[in-house]
Formats: C-alpha cells, sequence, structure tokens
C-alpha cells in the first residue's frame, strides 16, 4: 500500500503515532468547557485559570487562553467604561467617601443607587446596597414604579444585618431618594454616616455603577426578555450566583461571601 501510495515508511509511522497519542491536555479542556458553561459564558480566561486553580490544578493563564481558543470559547462580556464630569458638592449631605473605595473590613462603607430596565415598554427598577469591603449586595429591591417605600424597604432588610450605631457610611447620588427628611432620618437613627456624590458625577459612585454594568452585561443584554416578571425572577437569580458564585480578582479568586467568611477566619 506504501509503494502504491507513494508514501516513505517513516511518515507511516510518522503520522500514525501522531494521531493515536493522547492529548495531554484532554482533561483540562474538559474542565473549561465545565467551568465556561456552568457560568453561562461569562467567565473569561483569567476567571477560568482562576476556578482551575482552586480546585488545586496549576495552570498558566496563558495556556488556558491557547486552549479556549481551540475549544473557540470566549467571553461574552465586554467591559464598558463610564464617562463623567466634575460637578459641584451636594448640598444635602457631603461627599465623605471621596472616591476612597476601599474597605479593610465589611460594613464599614456601603453604596446604593436605582437603575432601570425596559422590557417591552415596561419598566422594572433595581434598588442595591453594595457592601465596598467585597462587592456584596446587601439588600435589594425590585419594583415596577421607583417610590419611596422601594428604598425603605431595601433599608429595612439592610438594617436587619448590622448592629445600631456601627459607624457605617452610606454612599448614594443626589437622587430624589436620598433627599428625603425620611430617608435622612432613618440613616441617622441607625447611626450611619450620609455621603452623596458631588452633582453629575457618576464616578463618585463608581463601585454600584460598576455593580450595574455587570449585571446588565452578564444578564440584561444578553437575551431578550419577554416580561417583567421573568427579568426579576432572573435578576432575583443573577444576585444570588454575584454573591456566592462569581469570584473576583480582586478578592483572590473568591466569590463575594467567600472573601467574607475568609475575612473572620482570619
Amino acid at each position: 500500500m506504501l509503494d502504491h501510495m507513494n508514501m516513505a515508511r517513516s511518515s507511516y509511522y510518522y503520522y500514525e503515532k501522531k494521531y493515536q497519542a493522547k492529548d495531554k491536555y484532554k482533561d483540562i479542556k474538559e474542565l473549561i468547557e465545565q467551568i465556561y458553561h456552568q457560568h453561562k459564558g461569562r467567565f473569561g480566561y483569567r476567571r477560568i485559570t482562576l476556578e482551575i486553580k482552586n480546585k488545586g490544578i496549576l495552570i498558566n493563564h496563558k495556556t488556558v487562553l491557547r486552549l479556549m481558543k481551540i475549544l473557540g470559547l470566549k467571553s461574552l462580556i465586554r467591559i464598558k467604561k463610564y464617562k463623567s464630569y466634575k460637578g459641584e458638592h451636594g448640598k444635602i449631605a457631603p461627599n465623605i467617601l471621596k472616591r476612597n473605595f476601599k474597605a479593610v473590613m465589611p460594613n464599614q462603607k456601603w453604596a446604593t443607587d436605582v437603575t432601570e430596565f425596559n422590557v417591552s415598554g415596561k419598566k422594572l427598577y433595581l434598588s442595591p446596597i453594595i457592601d465596598l469591603f467585597n462587592g456584596e449586595i446587601i439588600s435589594y429591591d425590585l419594583s415596577e414604579r421607583p417610590t419611596f417605600n422601594q428604598i425603605l424597604s431595601m433599608l429595612e432588610r439592610s438594617f436587619k444585618k448590622i448592629p445600631n450605631q456601627t459607624n457605617l457610611i452610606l454612599h448614594s447620588d443626589q437622587g430624589w431618594q436620598y433627599q428625603m427628611k425620611q430617608y435622612q432620618y432613618l440613616l441617622k437613627q441607625k447611626g450611619i454616616k450620609q455621603s452623596m456624590s458631588r452633582k453629575g458625577n457618576c464616578l463618585d459612585n463608581a463601585i454600584i455603577e460598576n455593580f450595574f454594568g455587570i449585571l446588565k452585561s452578564e444578564l440584561f443584554h444578553l437575551k431578550k426578555y419577554s416580561s417583567i416578571n421573568q427579568l426579576k425572577q432572573e435578576i432575583i437569580d443573577y444576585i444570588e450566583y454575584y454573591n456566592n458564585e462569581r469570584i473576583k480578582l480582586n478578592l483572590k479568586g473568591m466569590s463575594p461571601i467567600q472573601y467574607r467568611a475568609h475575612y473572620y477566619q482570619i
């Protein structure tokens, strides 16, 4: 057969050996695909590398990137940059935070805001509180109308998680909700310091803005929703996933709740 095909014997054995050789990355490829699909394509090679290392397997991020290209896997998420301009200081409350977004312990600095979703002309509003220590969503409320009761419901849930007089800072923009006398009174009664961004400057509240960007790019913009109720349930599921499973590079490859538990352990 070799003579008939004009092929050298050495060439035949070379290709036979090549096709029979075991792929040394076979198990890693399967693990990469498992992690990728588990997180619905939200993870890029850096987070997948961390997840693999969390399972006790040492691998270089460049190898993971190369294998993902071979497998045709690519993160569906693209980071969106925020732009703003310098505004004036608020009259209701000072900007205590001053873009110092680092917190050395849980429940030291919180931030809040409201974002809007539109599904076939109907709107849904999400009002969360995020802990600047680990990016954990402390509490939130979903409403089809932007009412002050939504803010009260969110505060009520968050207050149950901390004692009185904690000296905690709660930062927001200058939205009408946060200028209400009742809102200021509730924070004062709980012993929370109110901080507000300068007018028209979303970078002063970049942590919560960043969370909204992640939520919309990893959930809302990836599919078309048929109803507000469908979106509402998926946001609930996503926040559960975000707090417990979504690892962060700046949290040493841990999810927000894992990182908080790690803090209390040490």
